[in-house]
């Protein structure tokens, strides 16, 4: 695979060695089990997939690039790179201003950008709309585009299934920048549909089987479905893509059941004619960071640490299937762990932060998952486990932990 041009301090000197071990020794990721860190007092499980994947660095590196190439330009970015304060605000500090906020609302408006200024498509990409607004002011909009490819590999896929007659059926956050870009895409060659979750691929089942109207319908999905959506016309010949951060098995498990409900109406000798195998747009890195999640959990952890961005989808999910089992810390960065006794988190549920007391067991040794999401430095990551390290006494050296692993 492909090595980046990122700059060295999103590396670390633990978390960074790790992972190239890892790389080295299990090139084809047969083995999910964590790494552990044993530093006596105090252990770590570090998973085996985690933090930048392949579509972060990409953007990384051409962002940077777009800095260096263009000495004295005004520099901007659609919104938010990735979800992640850290690389954002080392943009911002180098000059790249925000055009617009991760829902979409203006910051800086067209008017005021002309041709000779530099606009960086996010790693998330953007709508077919936008992309002409840009054209429009006399910029390349694709000369610095980050768009990750396996979401224009989703793009790829639904265009091409539209061009057979079939509709595109989009799991994702409707509000979430990448979906609005897929959807965008898509309904240019396909009906288009974006549902949220399995309770939502439910209700499409519901109406498949003649238990909902069309106007039950329309109401359920309102401002979610392309221009001229007819669900007794579209809903006959489908397929599923997704928006690349959401689980991989919530996406194959609404598939799936779409695929039975069309099984059962048409037949199995059909079936082909009506659903649309896509499971080859899954991405990797997002099915990787689930496995290795798994592996984690796997432990004798007494809590998980899962360190990333809080609008961060992706590092969600983590968080999400941790906390079924574990008691589940999710950070921003090492300034939220305020002392050995107190923890500043952020709770999906209420979407706020809180403070938690005690949050390390009072015992020998403490066990702690850690983990982070796919828009998280390796090195955020590395100053959270320095800091735990500095609240024990007696730890192993670093460098002599790392020589039994590495």
């Amino acid at each position: 695979m492909k090595t980046f041009d990122i700059p060295k301090y999103y590396r670390s000197p633990v978390i960074s060695r790790i992972k190239n071990s890892r790389k080295i020794n299990d090139p084809r990721k047969q083995d999910y089990t964590p790494t552990l860190l044993d530093f006596g007092p105090v252990r770590f499980f570090i998973a085996r997939h985690f933090g930048f994947c392949y579509g972060v660095e990409n953007a990384i590196e051409i962002s940077y690039k777009a800095i260096k190439e263009n000495p004295g330009k005004r520099i901007f970015l659609l919104s938010e790179m990735i979800h992640n304060s850290e690389v954002n605000e080392d943009l911002t500090e180098r000059g790249v201003r925000f055009i617009m906020d991760t829902a979409g609302k203006q910051i800086i408006e067209w008017s005021e950008l002309n041709s000779e200024d530099i606009i960086i498509i996010p790693a998330f990409g953007t709508t077919l709309e936008i992309e002409k607004k840009i054209s429009e002011i006399g910029i390349d909009p694709l000369k610095y585009n980050t768009t990750c490819p396996f979401v224009e590999k989703v793009w790829n896929r639904a265009d091409s299934l539209g061009k057979t007659d079939f509709t595109i059926i989009v799991h994702g956050k409707y509000r979430h920048e990448e979906t609005r870009a897929t959807f965008s895409h898509s309904k240019e060659s396909a009906p288009t549909l974006i549902i949220r979750d399995i309770s939502e691929a439910e209700i499409i089942g519901n109406f498949m089987k003649g238990m909902i109207s069309p106007d039950e319908f329309y109401e359920k999905f309102s401002d979610r479905y392309s221009e001229g959506f007819n669900p007794v016309k579209h809903l006959v010949r489908i397929g599923v893509v997704n928006q690349t951060t959401m689980l991989a098995t919530e996406t194959q498990s609404i598939a799936d059941y779409l695929k039975k409900i069309l099984t059962d109406k048409y037949g199995a000798g059909n079936i082909k004619k009506h659903f649309a195998d896509t499971r080859d747009t899954l991405c990797y890195a997002t099915h990787d960071n689930q496995k290795a999640t798994y592996g984690l959990l796997d432990t004798d952890a007494d809590l998980a640490i899962v360190v990333g961005g809080y609008n961060s989808s992706n590092t969600s999910h983590i968080v999400e299937l941790c906390e079924k089992t574990i008691p589940t810390y999710f950070i921003s960065s090492a300034e939220k762990i305020l002392s050995k006794e107190i923890i500043s988190h952020f709770d999906l549920h209420s979407q706020t932060e809180i403070i938690s007391e005690h949050y390390l067991p009072d015992k020998t040794p403490v066990k702690i998952i850690l983990t982070s999401g796919a828009s998280c430095p390796d090195s955020v990551v590395d100053e959270v486990l320095q800091k735990i390290l500095s609240y024990f006494e007696n730890t192993k050296l670093a460098e002599d932990v790392l020589k039994e692993i590495v």
